[in-house]
């Protein structure tokens, strides 16, 4: 039986442990371009012993970002600075991934300490919006973006390639496709953000139209043996839940028949209107029928904090990942610490030497 420290392989990649640390934007580029901070900040991630570390979402485009503070991979320069990132990652023993997406109508906003609000109209730190219809998001993001013309589809979608094609190049060896949250792919699936008449909207086939082709177009330039997955939103708990979740279900099918590997689990975040059920990893269930009912290996995050709680989805056979965000915030050593809290002896992941030798050797202390 698996736990959450047995090593996890998809394609050519071994993860050391199944405790991952997912995208958790910081905000702090100028840009689009990485600094030391980035640096700093995903070099202790790694070294504290998760397996998978990923990078934050990182604009495909420069109308892509969610503030003028996030990550790109627009240009050559963005990915040389990448670049680094990844050697970091790797030479800590965690696995590099990025995350690459386009914020959609929620992009051009403040960063959340500065308002979390749309950037104000005439201000030259904003830009203009994209989105499959002319529906803003409402509460603090009031900005009605610009419709989607099909030239816009096209010269996105291929933003998508080149992001995958220079996140490639730049040595990650995981790619994650931002398909959830509100974003522009989920705009695209959500009733609630697409009215379009024409074949990217109206019923499920019309309205997953985009995610589709861009999984496809990225399918093409990706490696083979490396993995290609998505996080998406699979429901929005706005009282439509077992038809949304259907639908993606069969959506996911048609990614994993096509070569998706893995889907990170989560909420679309497409609605101020939703009502959701916070709590211990309370996504975990509905991880496990997308994994039953697609064939897929799933990863999820939100309410995973807890080592116990982390190991138990693994056991249940919920998960095969599990994506531990603000915790490793808080204590970059989340993974360390959880071995200890679960009394693993000879967990499958290795501290890096100097570490290891200080940490273990001083362990029944510590404990």
């Amino acid at each position: 039986m698996s736990d959450l420290f047995s090593s996890f392989t998809l394609k050519d990649v071994t993860l050391r442990n199944r405790i991952a640390v997912p995208p958790m934007c910081q905000y702090s580029a100028e840009e689009g371009m990485s600094n030391h901070w980035h640096r700093v900040h995903y070099n202790s991630l790694a070294r504290g012993g998760a397996g998978l570390v990923i990078v934050e979402a990182t604009a495909v485009s420069p109308e892509g970002r969610i503030t003028p503070g996030c990550l790109g991979i627009w240009n050559d320069e963005q990915a040389a600075e990448l670049a680094k990132i990844a050697r970091d990652i790797k030479a800590a023993g965690a696995v590099p991934g990025i995350q690459i997406g386009h914020a959609g109508r929620k992009a051009s906003a403040n960063k959340p300490w500065e308002g979390d609000d749309h950037i104000a109209a005439g201000d030259a730190r904003g830009w203009e919006t994209l989105s499959p219809s002319a529906i803003a998001f409402g509460n603090n993001l009031p900005q009605v973006p610009q419709a989607m013309t099909l030239d816009d589809i096209a010269r996105v979608r291929n933003d998508f390639v080149l992001a995958a094609k220079r996140a490639r190049d730049a040595g990650f060896e995981w790619l994650e496709l931002h398909f959830a949250h509100g974003y522009l792919a989920q705009s695209f699936f959500s009733v609630h953000a697409n009215t379009r008449t024409d074949q990217y909207g109206g019923d499920a086939a019309g309205r997953s139209r985009f995610l589709s082709e861009t999984f496809d177009a990225v399918r093409d330039v990706w490696p083979e043996n490396l993995p290609l997955t998505a996080r998406f939103g699979v429901l929005e708990f706005d009282g439509r839940d077992e038809e949304t979740l259907q639908e993606s279900i069969a959506l996911i099918k048609q990614w994993r028949a096509k070569g998706l590997d893995l889907l990170s689990v989560s909420i679309g975040f497409s609605t101020p209107e939703a009502n959701i059920p916070w709590g211990p990893a309370f996504l975990a269930p509905i991880a496990e029928r997308v994994r039953r009912e697609a064939g897929i290996p799933v990863a999820s995050a939100w309410g995973i904090d807890s080592p116990v709680i982390a190991n138990q989805t693994i056991e249940k056979g919920e998960l095969d990942l599990v994506m531990v965000g603000r915790a490793h915030l808080k204590n970059p050593n989340w993974t360390y610490q959880a071995a200890l809290a679960l009394d693993k002896t000879a967990p499958s992941w290795v501290l890096p030497a100097p570490y290891a030798h200080w940490l273990e050797r001083y362990r029944v202390s510590e404990a």
